[in-house]
């Protein structure tokens, strides 16, 4: 529910002094740091790789790569894996043609397994969500060199906070499950993996100016130091600038962003480096909308005003201004003693506040503080307020492993510690007779609307510290020359929480403690120089969102009005989320074809879900909703350029199935044997690439059947097909500038008019009888509504 990413109070700074540098692989290379869980992903033995990696750093990364032959293949949306777990990557080719504003989702949103939902044509606002064969995105893991980006809290991920296109060296989706040496809590349905570039070897950069439909305006500059004199030190640094006008409703967007990474290397194979990203971002707010209501308004369901209306002051567009700021820093060492010893460090500090608000009315008298009455506010009765869910985060850690080669095994040790501080008030702000807040923030006392004893007035809040500790070992077995390889791992999660409710009421404390262990074991075989088969058998889990162990004081009485009764029951009993995934697959890498073929299985127990509490539907709360079975197969196929042409090709069938009714107050749903929300039983994608050094194109295509959005499967949405297209050109260097580039971006160029998904589901969207007889109450979904046509046109050199 936060457009923001927690993340966050750092524990004693000597803990930063620590963790595994198999997080550093930046620029596509096959790192020599890499740990048993990256060889998994197709990388090779740290003692095999040290000279590639010494020709790899000659790979100079300052503009788009020019030659037809450095088109990777199927256009850059598919690499070459020789692990053990199916993962799908794009490289840095398939990014240099697509609009420089495209967020890490958008960038895999045609591979195999992804579903990405998005608000906005240009990948700036928060509203997006991704979901890997019908897990909803707060059930990946998202990891940065090394570094954990989900929120804390509710372990969402927020693309538009993630590093700018132009840095990345690769992205890759983890379709079944997560590394061994993944510092995450939530990665039941599998693991995005962002990879920085190295710096350049000789100083230079990279210039770009976009410009496009709603008033889109991007700058971006990377400077690039080069060797620093002969010290192995080489460093990069880039800012960005962006603004963009809401498309529908009022509003806009701006952000502001800056990555960077210094690297040093010496003797064999040693690097330390430090890296982050800095994002300051104020967006506009999307509305969703229910399904009736898009039948009947179509695009301008729940529109904002673009100007304030005191009679409906609330649908105000101002009132929703959405703040964020976050920073993100780790520094990755790796340090190989000799052939035999090496160590990995990876030490991380994040900082978050933002602000999540909408629209809301008081009134003078009437109203509770938690469950205390409260005598007066400083308000007149019906006054349009800005209500403020903020939240301030920091997170700090170290992910650490020590590995030891012996003839063919090549053992692993590690040990992962995190720590979190979440602070989530909700406090209210004032708006002058214009409909504007003197401080969108609301993180100044003075800024907020104060009771008579001089507290702010809060509709909640809580504060939320976490401590994790995991322990894995590992050992990657390699015989037959390579032919033959074997994973295998265990790890041991410990997750300690506590916290304060912080509005008066019976909870005040709370307090968790739950640990998890995690097998896992994979192989793979290539049967031939170009053929392979895998398989593999995971363990993953997802602890219950923090928010799950509060209660909150929001209940009214039958006339409707507030009586300071719990509205929502917090519980520290849930379950871990837990699921065992199974993969089966042919991978093929030739000379002219690169694809695989995976057969996957999922079986989930513990789902979570929120609904109505059991003795009063009125009162919702987060329950165990029981198993689930999620089965199906993906393909995914491209090829090298021919006549400078690469085609590449996706598709996934997937048949998820719920495996148990479900209790709703006092009733029973039958919802056993239904088909899983946000489950589309077909999608594919599909991309054509035209480059022959100067001119380029490219057209992708994505289609998605429909997607239920309850549980009973009593609602859904159409089956959704869209189209992108690039088009551009490349000229030979003029003076000091390399290869000048113009480039024009248009999405959704059939300019459909879909939801492009769902944002919340529910057990049952219309009424139901239960299994008991009970008449059970229905309520909508929400749903995202999709971009129309929209172009942007790029100016692009590197110096």
């Amino acid at each position: 529910m936060r457009s923001f990413f927690s993340g966050r109070r750092t524990a004693p700074f000597f803990l930063l002094l620590c963790s595994p540098g198999w997080a550093l692989a930046a620029s596509g290379k096959q790192p020599h740091k890499s740990t048993t869980l990256h060889r998994s992903s197709g990388q090779q033995p740290a003692h095999a790789t040290q000279t590639k990696d010494v020709q790899a750093k000659k790979v100079e990364y300052i503009t788009t790569r020019a030659a037809p032959e450095a088109v990777q293949r199927g256009g850059g949306l598919i690499q070459p894996q020789h692990g053990t777990q199916s993962i799908s990557e794009v490289g840095r080719s398939y990014m240099d043609i697509q609009a420089p504003t495209a967020s890490a989702f958008q960038l895999v949103s045609i591979l195999p397994g992804a579903n990405v939902t998005t608000s906005d044509p240009f990948g700036i606002s928060p509203n997006t969500n991704i979901n890997v064969r019908g897990l909803n995105g707060d059930a990946l893991g998202y990891v940065l060199e090394g570094m954990p980006l989900n929120d804390v809290a509710s372990y969402g991920g927020y693309p538009n906070q993630f590093a700018d296109t132009e840095n990345y060296s690769k992205v890759g989706l983890q379709q079944g499950s997560a590394d061994l040496d993944s510092p995450v809590l939530n990665a039941a349905g599998g693991l995005m993996k962002l990879s920085f570039l190295d710096p350049s070897l000789k100083p230079g950069g990279l210039a770009s100016f976009s410009y496009g439909s709603f008033n889109t305006r991007r700058g971006f500059l990377r400077l690039e130091t080069g060797e620093i004199g002969h010290t192995g030190m080489r460093g990069f640094v880039s800012y960005s600038n962006t603004h963009a006008d809401n498309w529908r409703s009022g509003g806009y967007d701006t952000r502001q962003h800056i990555d960077f990474r210094l690297l040093k290397e010496w003797g064999q194979g040693n690097q330390a480096g430090i890296l982050g990203s800095w994002n300051r971002a104020n967006t506009s707010y999307y509305p969703f909308t229910s399904l009736e209501d898009w039948k009947t308004y179509g695009t301008h369901s729940g529109k904002l005003t673009q100007h304030f209306e005191p009679e409906n002051g609330t649908n105000y567009w101002r009132l929703s201004r959405d703040p964020e700021e976050t920073l993100y820093v780790g520094a990755p060492v790796h340090l190989h003693f000799n052939q035999r010893i090496s160590f990995d460090i990876t030490p991380y500090a994040q900082r978050a506040y933002g602000n999540f608000p909408y629209g809301s009315t008081l009134s003078s008298t009437g109203n509770y503080y938690g469950s205390q009455p409260v005598s007066s506010l400083p308000v007149t009765d019906g006054q349009t307020v800005r209500a403020d869910y903020t939240q301030r985060s920091y997170r700090s850690g170290v992910n650490m492993a020590l590995h030891a080669r012996y003839k063919w095994n090549d053992f692993v040790m590690g040990y992962w510690y995190d720590y979190s501080d979440d602070n989530e008030p909700q406090p209210f702000t004032s708006v002058g007779s214009d409909g504007s807040a003197a401080n969108i923030w609301a993180d100044k006392k003075r800024s907020r609307i104060l009771m008579p004893d001089g507290n702010p007035y809060l509709a909640g809040g809580f504060h939320t510290m976490s401590q994790t500790n995991a322990l894995y070992v590992g050992d990657h077995i390699s015989l037959m020359n390579d032919r033959l390889a074997m994973d295998i791992g265990f790890k041991e999660v410990m997750l300690h929480r506590w916290g304060t409710n912080d509005v008066p009421g019976p909870q005040r404390n709370i307090s968790s403690n739950r640990q998890e262990p995690l097998p896992r074991f994979g192989m793979r075989w290539n049967f031939t120089k170009q053929d392979q088969l895998f398989l593999n058998v995971n363990t993953n889990f997802r602890t219950p969102a923090v928010s799950t162990y509060y209660n909150s004081y929001a209940g009214v009485d039958a006339n409707g009005a507030p009586n300071g009764s719990i509205s929502q029951a917090g519980t520290n009993r849930l379950k871990n989320e837990f699921s065992v995934s199974e993969e089966f697959g042919y991978r093929r890498t030739g000379d002219w074809l690169t694809a695989s073929l995976t057969f996957f299985n999922y079986n989930f127990r513990n789902r979570q879900i929120q609904t109505g509490e059991a003795n009063n539907p009125n009162i919702t709360t987060t329950i165990n909703a029981g198993k689930q079975t999620s089965r199906g197969v993906d393909v995914e196929l491209g090829t090298r350029p021919w006549h400078h042409i690469s085609p590449y090709a996706s598709f996934e069938y997937l048949h998820a199935t719920i495996d148990n009714n479900i209790a709703s107050g006092s009733d029973i749903l039958p919802t056993a044997g239904k088909t899983a929300v946000r489950s589309p039983h077909f999608q594919a994608g599909a991309g054509l690439r035209y480059d022959d050094g100067h001119f380029f194109s490219m057209i992708t295509m994505h289609y998605m059947s429909h997607q239920y959005s309850s549980f009973m499967n009593d609602e859904r949405i159409p089956s959704i097909m869209t189209a992108d297209l690039t088009l551009g050109y490349r000229f030979n260097n003029v003076g000091f500038l390399h290869q000048p580039t113009l480039r024009l971006n248009l999405s959704n160029i059939s300019n459909q008019r879909y939801l492009s998904g769902i944002n919340s589901t529910t057990l049952n969207a219309h009424d139901t009888t239960g299994l008991h007889g009970t008449r059970i109450s229905g309520s909508a979904p929400g749903y995202y509504i999709g971009a129309p046509f929209a172009a942007l046109a790029s100016l692009t050199a590197g110096f």
